[in-house]
């Protein structure tokens, strides 16, 4: 079914409404704050059908899209459960190893290289693979919950900026090469780094600053003991791996279902406004919102503008990203607690972004 041209208000009511459960419900209902995953297949089930834009083409995506990234045979779903089945084998000597190193480095360089390396590496190895390894060496430190969670939210930040310097790191800038393959752009590879690596290169390494200030006089990487305190058994590997699976298909019916909203109400606004606009991502696909945003037509500006506000708000909340869904289920971390760094950080960094943005003119690397 085609998208109306002009709104059609029992639709765009209905959405509304589905918006507004799936922002407070899990802030409000303990039940739901649990079980995220089948609560968002349900919202986004529920908006695709009040937008009435089920078709065959939208149920496999929504089956693919786990086990696919970018231009990559392999997606989230595979990464999570055959490294999760690995380092279940493997996982004592990969923890010794971690304290080792941490043992080595003072925290606040330990803190500062593994956001900056793993920041950088998400391009090159895919979010998920260095999303993975995050999680994992979080773990492996004997570090308090309010910790991990501080340590791992800011990480996530600097993995999601990282990734989008090539279309190998995640789908947002695979959509957007292939949007702007054509003329005037002619996008290519190299065309995300060209374009975003002035901006986002210098925001990982200050991420990386940041969060060796803020967190690495508090944390205790001096012991040469570890406690491994998430031992997972193969069964809940295999199942965190199924749960992934349906809260990132239930992403993309919810990112579908909205499309109508955005395309009716939000695609048409000022670049200073669709910048602030797209801190919806914290809770929608970015990928599917780059599709609707993104074309041809657009300035570079413009181009510039949507990809920072869609890449900086993912990370304020759980669903916003893959990194956050990987880091939620690995360490039990609640859309609460998460929101807890998440939004602040994230509307700090925006804040500081929208000033670089709007004072400076565009700035490309040659």
């Amino acid at each position: 079914m085609t998208i109306p041209a002009e709104p059609v208000i029992y639709i765009a009511a209905g959405l509304f409404a589905i918006a507004v459960m799936v922002l407070v419900l899990p802030f409000k209902v303990r039940r739901i704050e649990e079980n995220l995953e089948p609560f968002f297949l349900f919202m986004g089930v529920l908006a695709v059908t009040v937008s009435g834009l089920w078709s065959i083409e939208l149920i496999i995506d929504a089956l693919k899209a786990p086990m696919v990234i970018g231009p990559l045979p392999v997606g989230i779903f595979q990464i999570v459960l055959l490294f999760g089945i690995l380092l279940h084998y493997f996982k004592k000597p990969f923890y010794s190893l971690v304290n080792s190193l941490a043992c080595r480095l003072s925290p606040r360089v330990f803190i500062f290289l593994l956001i900056l390396l793993l920041g950088l590496l998400s391009s090159v190895i895919s979010v998920i693979l260095s999303a993975f390894l995050l999680v994992e060496i979080v773990a492996a430190l004997p570090l308090s919950k309010e910790d991990r969670i501080k340590l791992v939210v800011v990480s996530c930040f600097a993995l999601a900026l990282g990734a989008c310097l090539t279309p190998v790191g995640e789908p947002l800038s695979t959509i957007l090469v292939m949007k702007l393959a054509g003329p005037p752009y002619h996008a290519g590879f190299l065309f995300p780094l060209q374009v975003f690596g002035i901006y986002m290169i210098p925001g990982v390494f200050a991420l990386a600053v940041f969060g060796s200030l803020w967190l690495g006089p508090k944390l205790p990487l001096g012991k040469k003991e570890v406690e491994i305190r998430y031992p997972e058994t193969l069964r809940k590997v295999v199942f965190r791996a199924l749960k992934v699976y349906v809260f990132v298909a239930a992403l993309i019916l919810l990112g579908e279902g909205f499309r109508p909203l955005i395309m009716w109400y939000f695609s048409g606004l000022s670049p200073s406004l669709l910048y602030w606009f797209n801190s919806v991502s914290a809770v929608f696909d970015n990928a599917t919102l780059t599709a609707i945003e993104i074309n041809p037509a657009l300035s570079l500006p413009q181009i510039i503008n949507i990809i920072m506000g869609l890449s900086i708000a993912g990370g304020m909340l759980i669903s916003g990203n893959i990194p956050n869904i990987v880091a939620s289920g690995r360490l039990k971390i609640t859309m609460k607690e998460w929101a807890k760094t998440g939004v602040p950080l994230g509307l700090a960094i925006m804040a500081i972004y929208f000033l670089i943005l709007f004072l400076l003119p565009p700035l490309v690397l040659l």
